[in-house]
């Protein structure tokens, strides 16, 4: 209960975030957004129609026809953030901030706009419309959630050309391009994880001190050398940025001559992690 009142909590301040960076920077610079956002600020330039109604409406369109493709938690908070955010427009409708420089206007827009959306995907929501595209790309194609968001975000986009004209659809993209790298962020967290190969003959020691140390879990591959033809234990572990140094530092104190190959991991699920739910 605790976590679920947590996640909600985290889903409400995200849409408050991505309403402000829309009424605070988006509607008063003329630029345009992507999805179901970037449709209402069509809808809005041209006949003045609220933002937070007609979001509310075309999410809820959307929200039909795709929660099959959700499971029940990211529906449920997929709700509550598709409410909330429209709540949001229409509070906050009428808030302005003293900014005339474009180019700020776009780089602020899209870090408020990406820590939103990024706070309500970190807890398994989403705010509907093109992020439940992004979602099922994910799921079903596993293309990262920040840039298959993107691209669906940059078709409504280039269409908004005709209304918003060039120069706005240049700080639009700026603005996009902004969120998304601050989505992933916000998404990956501040801690991005190491998977690590070892190869040595002292493999069993380097384990022991591995999970006696650093308390990580190691995996042994059995492998076989090409050249010497000699069987090989690897040891394979993920760690954290932070750790790799100490673990650098127990491999060089049992075995100097030990192969260490250090890979990027862009998602870990699992014990010690992230849930796999997640």
């Amino acid at each position: 209960m605790k976590k679920r009142i947590t996640d909600i909590v985290s889903i409400i301040v995200g849409a408050l975030l991505f309403s402000l960076a829309v009424n605070l920077f988006v509607i008063p610079n003329e630029f345009g957004e992507g999805g179901v956002t970037g449709l209402t600020m069509i809808t809005y330039y041209l006949y003045q129609w609220s933002p937070g109604i007609v979001s509310l409406i075309l999410n809820a369109l959307l929200l039909i026809v795709g929660y099959k493709f959700l499971d029940k938690t990211t529906t449920v908070y997929t709700i509550i953030a598709v409410f909330f955010n429209s709540l949001f427009l229409i509070l906050t409708k009428n808030w302005h901030i003293a900014s005339d420089e474009l180019i700020i206007n776009a780089i602020f827009g899209g870090i408020l706009s990406g820590v939103g959306i990024g706070m309500i995907i970190r807890v398994g929501g989403t705010t509907a419309g093109s992020t439940i595209i992004a979602r099922i790309l994910h799921k079903f194609l596993d293309w990262n959630v920040s840039y298959a968001l993107l691209l669906v975000d940059l078709v409504v986009v280039f269409a908004s050309y005709f209304i918003i004209g060039v120069q706005s659809l240049m700080f639009t993209i700026v603005m996009l391009y902004v969120a998304t790298k601050v989505m992933d962020f916000i998404i990956e967290g501040v801690n991005p994880k190491k998977a690590v190969t070892i190869v040595s003959k002292e493999q069993d020691k380097i384990a022991e001190q591995v999970n006696g140390i650093m308390d990580r879990g190691v995996t042994v591959i059995y492998g076989r050398g090409y050249y010497t033809k000699e069987p090989k234990e690897l040891l394979y572990i993920v760690i954290s940025k932070q750790e790799v140094t100490m673990l650098k530092k127990i491999v060089r104190s049992i075995d100097k001559e030990a192969f260490i190959a250090i890979h990027d991991v862009r998602d870990v699920f699992g014990e010690g992690f992230v849930e796999l739910a997640k």
